[in-house]
């Protein structure tokens, strides 16, 4: 009698509750960058870039825009808590690195804990209007799971 080998059954791995993609814009509020004390963790190489790109010498610049702490490096901030980086002009706000951006802010707002569930996603809209526009561009999952996933990301 010949036996057949039984075939394993297929785990049935539940999809991310955002598989179908989430929307989201910036709407330039400025509220992901300040408003509230933080850490915007920079790399030895995010650091060359930013000063390349503000051409400053690189240990001037990590004198005057960058703190060390235990973790690693962080952006500082003003004294209003917003980013060093951010600029409020006419109701909007913009950032003076945006071509250098850390990954943290490239990653925004699909970062593990807003990524959650949707109460933790509906929570992060409360204070970010671009995930409540319903006319924003879609994100789809794999769009998602590449930044969620960025090794620089929260």
């Amino acid at each position: 009698m010949d036996k057949q080998p039984k075939s394993l059954p297929v785990l049935n791995q539940a999809e991310p509750w955002y598989s179908q993609g989430l929307r989201f814009r910036c709407t330039q509020c400025g509220n992901c960058c300040g408003g509230s004390p933080g850490y915007v963790w920079v790399t030895p190489e995010n650091m060359r870039q930013i000063a390349d790109y503000l051409k400053l010498d690189f240990e001037d610049f990590t004198h005057r825009h960058v703190r060390h702490f235990k973790q690693g490096y962080s952006l500082i901030e003003k004294p209003n808590y917003d980013c060093i980086f951010l600029e409020r002009t006419g109701g909007k706000a913009t950032c003076r690195i945006y071509p250098v951006r850390p990954a943290q802010c490239r990653t925004w707002p699909f970062w593990k804990q807003n990524l959650k569930s949707e109460t933790s996603w509906t929570r992060a809209a409360q204070t970010c209007p671009g995930i409540r526009d319903a006319t924003a561009p879609r994100y789809e999952l794999e769009q998602i799971e590449k930044r969620k996933n960025h090794p620089e990301s929260p």
